[in-house]
């Protein structure tokens, strides 16, 4: 790969570090503090960017107060003869976040920029520059391209633990200097509060940092955006969002665990009992937070294709809103499924214009693993597979329709990924071996979590002829990070042979498995 070199972490944060000195928490301490309002605006909680395509970019940012948010670019680092953008008003509307677009970039080049606030009564007054950088992608295919992949954080009550390191994940992740990074869903945990300490199986004790909106379960939109704001905590993230864009999807914690659309839930953790209102409060709470070009536009949805280069297209699916009840899913029609008619309608038309070599498809769901949902005691399922090893029932329907598609289309080079289950996994799936058997042979590939509880494999379901192929998993539920199983992915094509590479990695970057695939191909 022609990557340029790594940013160095220092020069990256120099203005990040410093405009985060409001966010130091003092020793021995839990909450988090107020930001301070005397001086300038300061924008404590970093900076982060997203959707980057080859001339395309959005910038994010949080002020501590009415700001007006202004971006300047580079290609160097000195910022001499900058161009600057400016961005929107960030008040109370908003939680103080705003996002700026770039338009007109060059492509494949590192950009530099820093975010100024000023304030809206004295343009004059601003704060200390905010710096970051980014890569747009190619417009060359020799150039190759690199990103890495999890999902998951802070969940079943293991949140920032300043003893570990904090979310030490990020940092083993930036330091393979990705092109962007996927976040297959569960960005928070809205539903799982978190205690100052917890007692691990050995007596040791976890020490969460805490803070007032992660004490109950999220339902108000100041709750679901405390949820947000709290990972911004981590320093480890804070640097890794300075150097590396992202793309953002989301799944069920960011509202609560399993939702649909209509339930009406039975915890008694809620006064608020509709999931249509929560969620309409997350999902508002979830486009202030993250930079995601789709919710920019007037129908505001999450799925969406990311195009990077001639290499590689991204196609990020939304397998939460548009989803039917969770059901025991073995009813023999199934129009609405898991995506939706229009998602899917959409998800077609996309893969059938794409020109890229590789169409990888970010799904916040696995395919072929079992994942129930028991929560209101039934045997329901939570995502496509429902363990019936026969013809497509349920939501497998809908997929089989999707793989048909693909194969009569003779839609080359799609790879599955996901994260959602606390484990890593590589699934190849055959039709020599499934019980529905026209599409083409296909990999998926499962990560995470970045930091949350880890849980055993999930059973097979033979519909689609899955083979595990590799797992790494504990053999108990709700294992803290602190025990290890924490995981990322990575995805390296090259440039010169187009062959795409796939490692499955441990939280400290180690390697646990590599497949290497080969472009060209509709199944393999």
């Amino acid at each position: 790969m022609s990557h340029r070199p790594l940013p160095g972490r220092r020069s990256v944060l120099r203005g990040s570090l410093a405009a985060s000195a409001a966010l130091t928490l003092p020793v021995g301490l839990g909450a988090a503090p107020a930001l301070a309002l005397s001086g300038r605006p300061k924008a404590g909680w970093g900076v982060q960017t997203g959707d980057v395509s080859a001339h395309s970019g959005l910038v994010w940012v949080r002020s501590d107060r009415p700001a007006r948010m202004i971006v300047e670019t580079s290609a160097t680092e000195s910022f001499r003869k900058p161009r600057r953008w400016y961005g929107p008003l960030l008040g109370k509307d908003s939680d103080f976040t705003g996002t700026t677009l770039l338009r007109g970039l060059p492509s494949g080049e590192q950009i530099h920029y820093r975010v100024l606030l000023a304030d809206p009564d004295d343009p004059r007054r601003t704060g200390e520059p905010v710096t970051g950088t980014f890569r747009t992608a190619p417009a060359r295919r020799r150039d190759g391209v690199r990103f890495v992949w999890s999902g998951d954080l802070a969940g079943q009550g293991w949140g920032i633990n300043p003893e570990l390191g904090g979310y030490r994940i990020y940092d083993a992740m930036a330091a393979l200097n990705p092109d962007f990074f996927i976040c297959s869903g569960d960005n928070v945990y809205a539903d799982g509060p978190l205690t100052e300490t917890v007692t691990l199986p050995d007596g040791r004790t976890w020490r969460n940092i805490t803070t007032e909106e992660k004490a109950k379960v999220a339902e108000t939109l100041a709750e679901f955006r405390g949820n947000f704001r709290y990972n911004l905590l981590d320093e480890n993230l804070r640097a890794f969002n300075a150097q590396v864009p992202s793309i953002i999807q989301w799944d069920d914690h960011e509202v609560t665990n399993n939702w649909y659309p209509g339930e009406i839930l039975a915890d008694s953790r809620y006064t608020e009992k509709n999931v249509d209102v929560l969620a309409a409060r997350a999902r508002q709470a979830f486009s202030e937070y993250f930079p995601i070009s789709t919710l920019r536009r007037p129908e505001g949805r999450v799925y969406r294709v990311q195009h990077y280069g001639p290499l590689l297209d991204v196609f990020v699916l939304d397998m939460r809103t548009y989803r039917n009840a969770n059901s025991t899913d073995d009813q023999t029609t199934d129009p609405q499924g898991i995506l939706g008619r229009e998602q899917l309608q959409w998800l077609k038309r996309e893969l059938s214009r794409s020109r890229a070599v590789w169409k990888v498809i970010a799904s916040d769901m696995p395919l072929g693993l079992v994942v129930p949902d028991t929560g209101d005691g039934k045997p329901n399922i939570e995502a496509v597979a429902q363990g019936d090893p026969g013809a497509p029932l349920g939501r497998e329907l809908q997929i089989a329709e999707l793989l048909r598609f693909i194969k009569h289309r003779r839609i080359t080079g799609t790879v599955w990924v996901t994260a959602d289950v606390h484990y890593t996994s590589a699934q190849h799936y055959q039709p020599s071996r499934a019980a529905f058997t026209d599409f083409e042979p296909f990999w998926e590939f499962v990560s995470g979590p970045l930091n949350a509880g880890a849980f055993p494999a999930n059973a097979l379901d033979n519909t689609f002829g899955p083979e595990r192929v590799f797992v790494k998993a504990p053999t108990t539920a709700n294992v803290s990070p602190a025990e290890g199983y924490q995981f990322f992915g990575e995805v390296d094509i090259a440039g010169d042979t187009a062959e795409l590479t796939v490692r499955l990695r441990e939280q400290d970057g180690t390697v646990l498995f590599t497949k290497v695939l080969q472009p060209g191909r509709v199944g393999q």
